[in-house]
């Protein structure tokens, strides 16, 4: 199986508000493609942007994210925030202002709903009938210097491979295990984008067969609920974060 991860190079996309349009319509792609689109860019199309000089990060943060924690690095200085955003823990809610021209930049209101968007608009313009597309972001590993990309939304490609029933190789059947099929591949589109001044937002994976194309899939049952997360432990220490209604009302 031949895979190829295509990069593309894009103008640069401007906050706070910028037409991707022109950028998705001229996409070249096949029957069988996966999309991984960076979703700061997906965050600027939508507007999601508020200005350095007019607002405070963890005010953002706090109105953004299902649960909080302030985190103060071992010199004491506050700098980012372990957070839940919409099920998927991530460093400060997912909020970034690199590369973004005086701007903090937002995750897409919901990831998996501007993934479908995405893939409509592709799949009516070009006629493929296989198709995935990926929101993604930069993410830490615990205990590890450096970034992977995750997955944030998707549509149009199966995340999961269920093993449960299977044998391995002494024929014990297998209990638990599920594969994660499309953080892999996500981290690898990610390390192609690259962090600071590629404008390369968009990797195309072509060729790779080992996974299922669906129509409905999405990242519901991807995600776990905290409360029965092997790291439940650790995650339930951040509290849930009690957003009023007027701190909502502002980031909305």
């Amino acid at each position: 199986m031949k895979i190829e991860f295509i990069p593309v190079k894009t103008r640069i996309i401007n906050p706070p508000k910028d037409d991707i349009n022109d950028i998705i319509g001229s996409l070249d792609i096949k029957d069988g493609d996966i999309v991984f689109i960076s979703s700061k860019v997906l965050g600027i199309s939508e507007g999601r942007c508020f200005k350095v000089s007019e607002h405070d990060k963890t005010d953002l943060i706090r109105a953004e994210v299902d649960r909080y924690l302030p985190y103060v690095n071992n010199t004491g200085d506050f700098h980012v925030n372990l957070t839940v955003n919409q099920n998927i823990l991530i460093p400060s809610g997912g909020i970034d202002e690199s590369n973004a021209n005086g701007y903090f930049v937002l995750w897409p209101k919901n990831p998996d709903a501007t993934c479908q968007r995405i893939r409509k608009s592709i799949m009516e313009r070009t006629g493929v009938k296989k198709l995935g597309v990926v929101a993604t972001d930069s993410h830490t590993t615990p205990l590890r210097w450096g970034v992977t990309g995750i997955a944030i939304g998707l549509a149009g490609v199966e995340p999961l491979e269920d093993i449960r029933g299977k044998e391995d190789l002494f024929g014990r059947e297998m209990h638990i295990t599920q594969i994660d099929k499309i953080d892999p591949l996500t981290s690898m589109a990610v390390a192609i984008m690259g962090e600071s001044s590629e404008a390369t937002p968009i990797v195309i994976l072509r060729g790779y067969k080992d996974i299922k194309f669906k129509d409905n899939a999405s990242m519901k049952d991807f995600k776990i609920d905290p409360d029965f997360d092997l790291y439940s432990p650790l995650i339930n220490v951040i509290p849930i974060n009690r957003r009023n209604n007027e701190q909502q009302t502002k980031i909305n």
